[in-house]
């Protein structure tokens, strides 16, 4: 049996004994109830830290292309820690490993194979609640993409850390979608033209843009830190440009919305 389903359950028992207990003796036990709660629930933590299991072993998951020249994948993580890298084989869209499960669909319409992977439902069920989250979380995905057709990502992530390598990949665009978090994102380098939007909450955003790819970035930050490298990406108006960018081969439109933490471009 998961810990979740164990823990939530001795946790309901408890406390319908203890109402049970209460209305047939006549006696209000309210004030007893929540105290004996805490306890419980500090207990649980003390004796789970000590005979938790290890990491699950990873489910290793191939998506094949199916034929598609093309694709527009979503990915929905949540938290934990996400690795996104090139690496795929040429008849596979994305392969690799997911600790935690994961649940994917794909569905080919014309050339294009849309494909989206997401954390499964019950996860928090299965694993124990929301302080499942350190050094033993169960959400660890390694996922390796195919570098050889044009995509788009549309990428969802929640509190944890995420290593995003696009190099080697021909996304066209890019759609980054972060709450409290550290994400670092180095950008495709032979792409073409890449659309990239970035929001993000109270996260720390590093966005690495390849040696001899162009750029233009518009900022609308809260409290947020922005740093730019303006040796690279001079202002320009209200945002920052190189200086070749509308003849660059291979460029980078990047428009950033952020709130409170810290986006740095280089």
């Amino acid at each position: 049996m998961k810990s979740g389903a164990v823990f939530w359950g001795t946790l309901i028992i408890l406390v319908g004994a203890a109402l049970l207990a209460g209305n047939l003796l006549g006696v209000n036990i309210w004030p007893f109830l929540w105290p004996t709660a805490l306890i419980f629930v500090g207990v649980w933590f003390l004796v789970w830290s000590r005979v938790r299991p290890q990491p699950m072993a990873g489910e290793n998951v191939s998506i094949p292309l199916q034929g598609a020249v093309r694709a527009d994948v979503r990915i929905r993580h949540g938290a934990g820690r996400l690795t996104i890298r090139g690496g795929a084989g040429s008849g596979v869209l994305a392969a690799g490993s997911f600790t935690g499960g994961v649940r994917h669909e794909e569905n080919r319409r014309g050339d294009t194979l849309d494909a989206e992977m997401r954390v499964p439902e019950d996860i928090w069920m299965n694993f124990g609640g929301p302080w499942i989250f350190g050094p033993w979380t169960p959400i660890l995905w390694d996922i390796q993409m195919n570098t050889g057709i044009p995509m788009t990502l549309d990428l969802e992530t929640g509190a944890g850390e995420s290593k995003v390598d696009l190099s080697a990949m021909k996304v066209e665009s890019i759609r980054l979608k972060t709450g409290a978090s550290s994400t670092e994102m180095t950008l495709p380098e032979r792409a073409g033209k890449t659309a990239v939007k970035v929001t993000s909450g109270a996260a720390s955003v590093v966005l690495r843009i390849p040696d001899g790819v162009a750029a233009r970035i518009a900022v609308e930050s809260g409290l947020a830190g922005i740093t730019v490298d303006q040796n690279r990406f001079p202002r320009s108006g209200g945002g920052y440009q190189s200086a070749d960018y509308d003849r660059a081969e291979n460029s980078v439109d990047i428009k950033v919305e952020t709130g409170v933490g810290a986006v740095d471009i280089r």
